[in-house]
């Protein structure tokens, strides 16, 4: 470097050190201002069910009566979601969730009918939901059987099943007064159905996001391959989600026996949509991109908030299923227009 170089170097005005205060304000320039649309859209759409009702219908919206039935009455889908939860971050599809819940409402209430206790018939059915899984398990990562067509398969399996067992007939006797408690016995205020689900949703929140066994989960089903080459044994977590779901799809057709005192043959197939509509809205909130236990919630109680208004409302049946649509449609496109400015 030439001396005249040197001298103008050392005449040009130092740059003053930046501050934390500018450093901030360079990371935060040109960012969009957000309401966290991405995250929480369906809990600004309930708030906004919420106070359209409290205007329209207050008097039957804005009770504690309709409150207490829109919790419980939840609490089976809500669990039911929760345990599809556990595949669907595998990576792998369980279509007989809803049938093993119905099987097990028949295999509970069969027991019970013929003089088996209480706890027996309990174990007996959560037992059964385990092999179910097993079965499952085997045939998608044993035989390579497409989950969505294997599960399916077991869907209409299970449902020839239900009707074996209560032999097309509902079944209505045998249940005891310590059974139907545990479906219809208020607690707090609240059915005790409802606090199950909160307990399966606080198990399975920690097991999803604050231990290895739930990062495991999300990596194999966000890259399959890359999980194997990271050393994680993947047909193995496969396998244990198969059967976590169907045993948690156990544990719900249980308490739904206990809540309802009878078993009908056709009783599960109609949880399944609601399920999978909770699990997919539920991942365009809190943990937007993957499924999650918060926003299943959240999705359950937003459409069963609307629907329960358009009832008190004396709006015709049809509407229940446009809100549903239009409420999912609503939440997912929110999302989307945020990730996109994002």
């Amino acid at each position: 470097m030439t001396t005249q170089s040197h001298e103008e170097a050392a005449a040009a005005p130092a740059s003053p050190p930046s501050s934390g205060s500018d450093r901030a304000s360079a990371r935060t320039k040109g960012r969009t201002f957000s309401l966290g649309l991405d995250r929480f859209s369906g809990l600004y759409v309930w708030v906004a069910i919420i106070v359209l009702f409290a205007i329209w219908i207050p008097d039957t919206f804005m009770t504690q009566g309709n409150f207490r039935i829109v919790a419980g009455d939840q609490a089976i889908t809500a669990i039911l979601a929760i345990g599809l939860i556990v595949p669907l971050a595998a990576g792998v599809f369980d279509l007989s969730i809803a049938g093993v819940m119905g099987f097990s409402v028949a295999m509970v209430s069969y027991q019970l009918s013929q003089g088996i206790s209480t706890p027996v018939a309990i174990v007996t059915t959560l037992l059964c939901g385990a092999l179910i899984g097993a079965v499952n398990g085997f045939v998608v990562v044993k035989l390579h059987v497409d989950s969505f067509i294997a599960t399916l398969g077991m869907s209409s399996i299970l449902l020839a099943g239900t009707y074996w067992v209560t032999d097309g007939k509902q079944i209505t006797e045998g249940f005891t007064d310590g059974f139907l408690d545990m479906g219809s016995k208020p607690f707090l205020g609240l059915p005790l159905p409802f606090f199950y689900m909160i307990a399966v949703a606080a198990v399975m929140y920690v097991l999803l996001e604050k231990t290895p066994l739930g990062r495991y989960l999300y990596a194999t089903g966000g890259n399959r391959q890359a999980a194997r080459l990271a050393g994680l044994r993947v047909e193995r977590i496969m396998f244990g989600a198969l059967m976590t779901s169907a045993t948690i799809a156990a544990l719900t057709g249980v308490v739904l026996a206990a809540k309802l005192g009878t078993a009908a043959p056709d009783i599960g197939p109609s949880y399944l949509l609601p399920a999978f509509s909770a699990v997919f809205l539920g991942s365009t909130q809190i943990r937007a991109g993957r499924v999650n236990v918060l926003g299943t919630l959240i999705a359950i109680y937003l459409l069963a908030t609307g629907v329960k208004g358009l009832q008190l409302a004396g709006a015709p049946s049809f509407v229940n299923d446009l809100f549903n649509g239009l409420a999912l449609i609503v939440a997912v496109a929110l999302a989307a227009r945020t990730a996109r400015r994002n």
